[in-house]
């Protein structure tokens, strides 16, 4: 059964913001809103927001002065949930979400890159939006060996953050190989493109701080409603 399981409200804050200035709509020394103003403006509580906030500054990308306000600190590298999460709206940014479509333990296929030592992985099939905006779908695999069994209900939008905190496992480094695919057999219903629609297509090894693979996965994106971003050495 799909499902989505959303990110701590504050995170979801947090990392819209990071994202937001990546993309240069907050440019560097804005000076944000005042917190009730903008709590009002996205419906959150003020002590929400301001725990985004502080998660924001303590990444260095906000200056929070007292009696004057919190000013905007661009930089080009930061450690987010969606750090390595390259898939913008054409305008730039977005908040990414994800709906579970998915998730099975299966032999894995021939010629599957390796990933540990267990005959079997297991297979997590997602459906992508930013800003509520349906953009792609994902196959994710991981060694069946991290995990007896992963259930749905043990997911969130970061998969990332669930390596970390649930399987202790720290994504250091990807691979990534960008070109040009037809949608799957499986692409669900509830996705705006059928099977065998052209689609920009993301091929992705991910590793550990210890040169581990730990991930490999497939994505097919809607180049009509996302770019692939990597941004290196913006200042």
């Amino acid at each position: 059964m799909a499902k989505t399981s959303a990110l701590p409200k504050f995170i979801q804050l947090s990392e819209m913001l990071i994202r937001e200035i990546a993309a240069g709509h907050l440019a560097d020394g804005a000076r944000l809103p005042p917190e009730r103003d903008m709590a009002d403006e996205l419906g959150v509580a003020v002590g929400t927001l301001r725990k985004a906030l502080a998660d924001v500054e303590a990444k260095g990308l906000l200056d929070r002065v007292q009696g004057s306000g919190n000013y905007v600190r661009y930089r080009p590298a930061v450690d987010s949930v969606y750090a390595f999460f390259r898939l913008e709206l054409l305008k730039g940014g977005g908040l990414p979400t994800a709906k579970v479509l998915s998730v099975d333990r299966l032999a894995k296929p021939a010629g599957f890159a390796r990933l540990g030592g267990d005959t079997q992985g297991h297979r997590i099939r997602r459906l992508r939006s930013l800003d509520g905006v349906q953009i792609a779908l994902e196959e994710i695999w991981l060694d069946g060996a991290t995990r007896d069994v992963i259930a749905v209900s043990d997911l969130s939008d970061s998969l990332y953050h669930f390596y970390r905190h649930d399987l202790g496992v720290v994504i250091a480094a990807v691979e990534d190989r960008i070109g040009v695919d037809v949608l799957p057999d499986w692409t669900p219903d509830a996705f705006h493109l059928r099977p065998g629609a052209t689609a920009g297509y993301i091929e992705r090894v991910s590793w550990t701080a210890t040169k581990e693979p730990a991930e490999f996965s497939r994505t097919w994106y809607d180049a009509e409603r996302a770019n692939y971003i990597s941004r290196m050495g913006k200042g």
